[in-house]
């Protein structure tokens, strides 16, 4: 499995409520946490066993020092990590009592991540490839239409969402929305697919999902749990329904799957550091 996308310091701070326009809010100890929409991906997908690569990009600091420890010890490959003239990727986060929470991102060197790095990919091994949009969108492109050519299953998570082109669209099996996203991109989720993906999942937060197909629509649900912290869990969904599918399961299969590994994410604070192990989402059924 290959993941390309992004690589971010998360800086997160506990606030009681988000700020309004103008205003200061005092919040709790900041934590500076391993994140990023790719690295996510890559470390949820590494935890449950599946041999991952990632390709991205993090500056010389100590930010993407972080972060290559943080992939490097959950066994993800980094041969295809760059270091970039550019700082290292960050995203401020707060985080509210509810555990809902609101990012501002800083790409930084995440939007060094060109042609150039999809050129150097290697595709024996690999079955899928996840992409998600914190990197330029031309290098997703060029990604997606590499590994199709190679017979890889191309994945892409459109978040955040921004226009794709219609050639890229169309590869995908699955195109990964929140249902959000999805209602701006298409008005429904059935609509996603007039847009040329093979086949569309939405995530519904604690509701599960919606695997939407030619043959038609399937919902998986979510086990109910704590929320503590959402931050990741769509990466981790992400990252586990490319394990499913890399392991031979059906994408309902894998969306359900995905859906408890999503669940038991946001159980802990932060993202990475919340990702279960394998023998973890065994144990919840």
């Amino acid at each position: 499995m290959l993941v390309l996308g992004s690589a971010n310091a998360d800086l997160v701070v506990p606030v009681p409520h988000r700020p309004g326009a103008g205003e200061t809010v005092l919040g709790g100890d900041a934590a500076v946490l391993p994140g990023g929409k790719g690295a996510n991906t890559a470390v949820a997908a590494a935890r449950l066993g599946a041999p991952v690569a990632f390709a991205g990009a993090v500056g010389a600091d100590q930010y993407g020092d972080l972060l290559r420890d943080s992939l490097t010890s959950a066994g993800v490959r980094t041969d295809h990590l760059r270091t970039s003239a550019r700082p290292t990727g960050l995203a401020y986060i707060t985080v509210t009592p509810d555990g809902e929470n609101s990012i501002v991102v800083s790409p930084g060197a995440n939007s060094d991540v060109g042609d150039a790095d999809v050129d150097a990919l290697t595709w024996d091994g690999v079955s899928t490839l996840v992409c998600s949009l914190e990197v330029p969108v031309d290098t997703v492109a060029r990604a997606v239409a590499a590994a199709a050519a190679h017979g890889v299953r191309p994945v892409l998570n459109l978040s955040p969402v921004v226009p794709v082109p219609a050639g890229t669209l169309a590869l995908l099996d699955p195109l990964i929305v929140n249902e959000h996203e999805a209602a701006a991109l298409a008005g429904s989720p059935e609509g996603l697919l007039a847009l040329g993906p093979r086949s569309a999942v939405v995530t519904l937060g604690a509701r599960g999902a919606l695997v939407v197909t030619p043959e038609g629509t399937a919902e998986v649900g979510a086990p109910s749990v704590d929320v503590v912290d959402t931050t990741g869990a769509g990466d981790a969904f992400a990252g586990a329904l490319a394990f499913g599918l890399s392991s031979g399961s059906s994408l309902v299969e894998a969306a359900a799957f995905a859906a408890r590994v999503a669940a038991l994410s946001v159980t802990a604070a932060g993202a990475q550091p919340s990702y279960p192990t394998l023998d973890r989402v065994r144990e919840i059924g």
